[in-house]
């Protein structure tokens, strides 16, 4: 039984169904309310592609029924992909009837510049990292950790792409930031924003709400301490926080109760794995932006959830390793 969320509705219903189809297990889909025609469509595609009849189907329930199909005895297991307190919520229901679960939640990314990166090639996959799907994904860069030496030169570097960011239609190509997915997002994302800059972060570009847009925003000297530091920021909002040493980017990395993906930007490779190994998150990778792959497992740690999707741990994840032994 799977569980998914809104911000990437193809993609994340076929890694979930994909493994799991080739593993032998049939499929049941809740969508979110507000993709119900995607999971249509996709109920649609699968059903008259497969050779095999019913192997998966599309639910349309609301949330409060999640628990009694949950408990239902014909569901095996659950894997769910959104917020950390639906996650929570899942995992309990599904311990309390003895089923296995998979959660990939939230992340609070850390994005790590170190001294010796290629400072132009790192703020350009910055922006990416940070702004793709207008920065309402899981695996995007939240936290952009830079070595003191070379924190001034990211900015301006960064800086640069500000003024190009188009606002307006996603269905039109010209468009590079489109709106957040709900009015109480922006709310969200506004107050995190405005606390931040009272505790001492300074606004470089943006911080406003623009019909349902928000704009573009770009805030530096972010310590610690700071709101938008600690919270998973679902939004268009870059924060730059300056280390003085790479063991103090390490350890604010760290800082962090989620642990989804990281990535680290440097010249110096063999430093990079050993850094890789210190670094609290389920996956990271070197002069490279985070993304999901087929043949790479995804997932989190800490409050990022636990279980693995895609490659062959995830088709793992949902079979039972049976031991049988002949005399």
């Amino acid at each position: 039984f799977g569980i998914m969320p809104w911000n990437f509705p193809f993609w994340q219903v076929f890694r979930f169904v994909a493994p799991s189809l080739m593993a032998g297990n049939v499929c049941l889909l809740k969508h979110a309310s507000n993709t119900l025609g995607s999971a249509v469509l996709i109920d649609n595609i699968i059903n008259k592609l497969s050779p095999i009849k019913n192997i998966f189907r599309n639910v349309i329930v609301k949330s409060d029924r999640v628990g009694g199909l949950i408990k239902d005895s014909r569901i095996a297991a659950v894997t769910l992909t959104g917020g950390e307190t639906a996650g929570m919520n899942v995992a309990a229901i599904a311990g309390s009837a003895l089923k296995k679960c998979v959660l990939e939640l939230g992340g609070s990314d850390p994005f790590i510049v170190l001294h010796d990166a290629d400072i132009k090639t790192a703020a350009k996959n910055a922006i990416k990292a940070r702004f793709l799907n207008s920065g309402q994904s899981c695996i995007a860069a939240k936290r952009f950790i830079v070595h003191k030496s070379v924190y001034s030169k990211f900015i301006a570097e960064v800086k640069k792409y500000f003024d190009q960011f188009v606002l307006g239609d996603p269905l039109d190509s010209k468009t590079t930031i489109g709106p957040l997915a709900k009015k109480e997002f922006l709310i969200e994302i506004d107050k995190i924003v405005k606390t931040s800059i009272k505790e001492g972060a300074k606004l470089i570009y943006g911080g406003k709400i623009n019909s349902c847009f928000y704009e573009p925003t770009l805030l530096v000297d972010v310590t610690e301490n700071m709101k938008v530091f600690n919270e998973e920021t679902f939004g268009p909002i870059m924060c730059i926080t300056k280390a003085e040493t790479t063991i103090q980017a390490i350890s604010l990395a760290n800082q962090s109760e989620y642990g989804l993906s990281s990535s680290i930007w440097t010249s110096d490779i063999k430093n990079a794995e050993k850094i890789s190994s210190e670094i609290e998150s389920g996956a990271v990778f070197i002069n490279k932006l985070s993304y999901s792959d087929p043949r790479l497992p995804f997932g989190g740690i800490k409050k990022s959830g636990y279980g693995r999707e895609l490659s062959k741990e995830g088709i793992m994840e949902f079979v039972n390793k049976k031991t049988i032994v002949v005399s």
